[in-house]
């Protein structure tokens, strides 16, 4: 399912404004490390635009450029500036406290309204995810360093969005392991020696959240 397809659809819905708030920070954080996903938003942007301007029966406001001016907006000298979505929302990774789940492999959890469930995973170099699928959309976007599967390399700036039907077992890279913005729209089915155990730990998880 990770395909061409899929991303552009993500990119599409977001320059729709159609997606929800987890699913919008993952996606603009998205752009902003992937010069070729932003140039594809800028194009989904524009026809949108131009297809709002052809739609009849709509009326557009009549705005004056102050109506368009936030007296709130971030000061040009503010350091935020040129953070990432996702860094202007949790701040700089180091200061994250994370999550131990097991060795090798930490999260942090956005404390969102919404149906969908935002974590950053922090993996070491070298640590794994056991074999797993998802009972629903999985999505992860690369932040920092890099993860191998069975389907292939990931690095900062890449996405990969799994169905059900995916089954794969993640792997940081050796050198600095990775940190990773992911959305998973249903619990993770583990498989093989410990799937058993892993599901129950899972399903006992999901009580307390």
């Amino acid at each position: 399912m990770n395909g061409t397809v899929v991303k552009n659809q993500l990119i599409f819905d977001y320059a729709a404004g159609s997606l929800g708030i987890s699913k919008s920070i993952f996606a603009s954080t998205y752009l902003y490390l992937n010069s070729r996903a932003s140039k594809i938003n800028k194009t989904f942007e524009s026809m949108l635009g131009n297809n709002l301007f052809e739609t009849d029966g709509v009326e557009t406001s009549k705005l004056s450029y102050k109506d368009c001016i936030n007296s709130n907006i971030i000061n040009e000298a503010n350091p935020k500036k040129n953070q990432s979505p996702i860094n202007k929302l949790v701040g700089p990774f180091e200061d994250i406290k994370w999550k131990q789940i097991y060795k090798g492999f930490q999260e942090f959890s956005l404390d969102l309204d919404d149906e969908d469930d935002l974590k950053l995973i922090k993996m070491e170099p070298g640590s794994s995810v056991p074999l797993h699928s998802h009972g629903g959309k999985e999505f992860i976007l690369v932040l920092e360093g890099s993860f191998r599967d069975e389907y292939g390399e990931y690095s900062t700036g890449d996405i990969q969005i799994n169905d059900q039907k995916i089954m794969h077992t993640p792997i940081a890279c050796n050198d600095k392991g990775c940190v990773c913005l992911t959305i998973t729209e249903k619990e993770v089915i583990f498989f093989g020696k410990y799937g058993s155990f892993l599901n129950l730990f899972t399903f006992i998880k999901s009580f307390f959240k």
